[in-house]
């Protein structure tokens, strides 16, 4: 698959990016994707929420009153759950939401993510860019040069650069991550790829298995 390259002004500069076949055309697997994304949203959990039980709220545990003849419901202590301020049953405790994900399971998921975006021409590739003074007006610029200022958009960059980040960090629509560190979930949660040309090849290089030591 071949693209146009894009200049900041939205003009075409004439020269095309080859897309690898075997990253942004291969055969989606949507199961891989599942798998991805449920565990990239459970490994954003914090797992910090407590309730306290009966055990652990403050108040006398003395029983309040005898058991029988009294004419009232019987009761243990404030400290039950059936009263205000009482303890909680079965309420959250702390606990460990992470997962992990076999790593090939992991890039078929990014190589799906990546070939329908590919499918639905939602990727853009343009010049690289950087600016002297970080300017959100020269940013938007960009995006309205190239219609994406509507769109929900994420940025590839080769690697982070600050000028870039603070240019786009206060335009909503817009994400910006290194190629290599984009996951499933923040591929299909964007509904624009605007990728740098030399963002290209390190997210290419980022799907090669590593050696083991």
């Amino acid at each position: 698959m071949e693209l146009e390259v894009y200049k900041k002004d939205g003009t075409l500069s004439g020269e095309k990016i080859t897309l690898a076949p075997g990253i942004f055309e291969i055969k989606p697997n949507d199961h891989a994707i599942y798998q991805s994304v449920t565990t990239y949203l459970a490994n954003q959990r914090q797992g910090t929420h407590k309730t306290k039980t009966y055990g652990e709220v403050s108040g006398s545990g003395k029983k309040l009153w005898k058991q029988k003849h009294t004419g009232r419901a019987r009761i243990g202590a404030v400290r039950s759950p059936l009263w205000k301020g009482g303890g909680t049953i079965f309420g959250p405790v702390p606990r460990d939401y992470s997962r992990k994900l076999p790593q090939q399971v992991k890039q078929l998921a990014r190589k799906s993510a990546l070939s329908y975006k590919a499918k639905e021409t939602a990727i853009k590739i343009i010049e690289d860019f950087s600016f002297d003074i970080p300017r959100t007006k020269e940013m938007q610029s960009i995006l309205n040069a190239l219609e994406l200022s509507k769109k929900k958009t994420l940025l590839l960059v080769p690697k982070t650069e600050q000028s870039i980040w603070k240019a786009g960090r206060n335009i909503p629509t817009l994400n910006i991550l290194e190629a290599s560190k984009a996951s499933t979930y923040e591929i299909l949660n964007n509904k624009m790829l605007l990728i740098q040309k030399s963002a290209i090849e390190v997210l290419v290089k980022s799907f090669k298995e590593k050696k083991k030591p």
